[in-house]
């Protein structure tokens, strides 16, 4: 077995073991055709446990310095987002712009999957808001399938500002791919909106969480 699997697969353990969580819906991912996985965004862990209970390693933009902590933690976190082929960015880039969405196209060109959080940060009330069109850029661009994902009650693992993970059940529910015509990177912005509203609507009717009508910003300190 690979090295990234040996390290996906012990994350993956580690989870199951400790949260038991219930996951639904793994059917629904391509087997072996590029996808793009669109989550609902509740706790900094959520990016881990997609990547460890997917059958499949899901890129998502990482920041810079999970690669670089020192210690035993820093090099288990570099090993991990290695792994599953994290791309790392430097805080304050914004990973919503074209530039950034460019390297996940790459990964999709090259047959892999990506994952994006159309709301851009994570939600601190448990709304969920208004998708940024980053996602359906993507979509529209490649053309690969957008698997919704629906997560409920990871924002109970570790509270917001807090270093203290607890472990705690919780849900994790695959939707349908939804499916885009490839119409390229230069398309007009009203098709893109369309694209990413339809994508937070079938992440809404995943998480069940209640809708915000705005943008989600991400506080001061972040």
């Amino acid at each position: 077995m690979p090295f990234f699997e040996v390290v996906r697969a012990s994350f993956r353990g580690t989870i199951k073991a400790t949260c038991r969580p219930t996951v639904t819906g793994m059917e629904h991912i391509p087997a072996e055709e590029p996808f793009i996985v669109a989550s609902n965004h509740l706790s900094f862990l959520d990016s881990i446990i997609i990547q460890a209970l997917m059958p499949r390693p899901v890129a998502f933009f990482a920041k810079a310095e999970y690669f670089t902590t020192p210690g035993a933690k820093g090099a288990l976190m570099k090993a991990f987002f290695e792994s599953v082929g994290s791309i790392p960015v430097e805080r304050g880039e914004q990973a919503a712009s074209v530039a950034a969405l460019e390297s996940l196209v790459g990964v999709l060109e090259g047959g892999g999957a990506v994952g994006i959080y159309p709301e851009g940060t994570r939600s601190r009330d448990g709304l969920l808001y208004r998708g940024r069109t980053g996602v359906g850029w993507l979509a529209l661009s490649t053309g690969a399938p957008v698997v919704p994902v629906g997560l409920i009650g990871t924002e109970k693992l570790q509270r917001p500002g807090s270093n203290r993970i607890v472990p705690r059940h919780f849900t994790l529910k695959v939707g349908e791919p939804l499916r885009f015509d490839k119409v390229g990177p230069k398309h007009p912005l009203p098709e893109r909106r369309r694209a990413t509203d339809a994508i937070v609507d079938a992440i809404a009717a995943l998480s069940g969480q209640q809708r915000a009508e705005g943008y989600n910003q991400a506080p001061a300190a972040e």
